[in-house]
């Protein structure tokens, strides 16, 4: 009953074969590989966009690099309260970006709106030098709180956005759970909409160690290369990420797991919701379940082996009050999450 992180499951079949393929005989490196340039191919086709791919192995080289491409660093990233980049990733956007700091501008609310942004704007100093300029706004797809931004709503914030002048940068950690849940579209909710660059997750679907940060805006990326290798994340054998990278997106691999986590994510939602005493806290839009639980239930769900984690209090919606006797908990399923696993929790935490 592991629904602890869709990073704790492994590399699904296809992509772990493909893995193994590539490392059959000698290729060059750095890029230079067959798999690189088969998987770029996989990515301008799947984006119908003639983009810049550059594959990295983390998620946090991916966001951090890209950020450091569109902020100097005496100005400012604007994202969610909730956001990743500003709450999980030790300042390394500050340190790949040289200085430019983040500033969540949500507050409670579960995604950005232009709202948002024009509140921002509205108190914001403009005495430059002796005031910081924002330059860019980070959103993540799907978000922290689970909720996906539609087509509609991406291209509103990224026209909020260019009125000031910002890039859009996109996490997309889980952008294929939200490509799913849309029913769109890659496009759609990337460069169409107004997003310049995007972060690409596969680690977090069914991929060993891969990311790909893509420029929508090819005149965006004429630094990377070398943030890339300077900071050390430019592999030799890189093309054990192109060798993953295109397994996961041939025949549309990537969106099949994606859907089957997201599937499992609304029979879990289904199944606590008539658990007595359990209260669903955000819609389940894509593969995160929120939710409150009486305190006795979490701790008879991880006495029979559950993993999942307590979620911050700050991020519960305004419209509920947590009790002394409840826990804030995020529940997280993968492409291996099993029909049996779901169940057993549900039972298990009926008492």
């Amino acid at each position: 009953m592991n629904f602890g992180s869709d990073n704790q499951a492994g590399a699904s079949e296809q992509v772990m074969k493909a893995v193994v393929a590539a490392n059959a005989g000698n290729a060059h490196g750095y890029g230079t590989d067959p798999w690189t340039e088969r998987a770029t191919a996989l990515l301008r086709e799947t984006f119908a966009c003639d983009l810049e791919a550059f594959f990295v192995p983390t998620g946090t080289a991916a966001n951090s690099l890209s950020l450091s491409c569109l902020a100097q660093p005496w100005e400012l990233i604007l994202c969610h309260n909730h956001a990743h980049v500003l709450n999980d990733e030790a300042t390394a956007p500050e340190f790949f970006t040289g200085g430019a700091r983040l500033i969540g501008i949500s507050g409670q609310d579960g995604k950005l709106s232009p709202a948002h942004l024009r509140e921002y704007f509205r108190f914001a100093g403009k005495e430059y030098p002796h005031n910081s300029r924002a330059a860019v706004l980070s959103i993540t797809q799907t978000s922290e709180d689970g909720l996906v931004y539609t087509p509609d709503e991406i291209t509103a914030l990224s026209q909020a956005a260019k009125k000031e002048q910002l890039k859009i940068q996109m996490d997309g950690a889980r952008f294929a759970n939200a490509v799913v849940a849309l029913k769109c579209s890659p496009a759609d909710v990337s460069w169409k909409a107004g997003v310049d660059v995007l972060s690409l997750g596969a680690t977090k679907n069914g991929a060993l160690a891969a990311e790909v940060v893509l420029f929508f805006d090819k005149k965006l990326a004429d630094q990377f290369v070398h943030r890339r290798k300077r900071s050390g994340h430019l592999l030799s054998k890189s093309r054990f990420i192109g060798a993953q990278m295109e397994a996961w997106l041939q025949d549309g691999h990537w969106l099949k797991l994606a859907a089957h986590a997201n599937d499992c994510a609304s029979q879990l939602a289904k199944g606590l919701a008539s658990v007595s005493g359990v209260r669903i806290a955000r819609p389940t839009e894509a593969n995160e379940v929120f939710g409150l639980l009486p305190t006795k239930t979490a701790e008879r769900l991880r006495a029979a082996g559950a993993e999942f984690y307590e979620w911050p209090i700050v991020a519960l919606p305004p419209e509920f009050t947590i009790a002394n006797s409840e826990a804030y908990v995020r529940l997280v399923t993968s492409f291996r999450t099993t029909a049996e696993e779901i169940e057993k929790f549900c039972s298990v935490a009926r008492g």
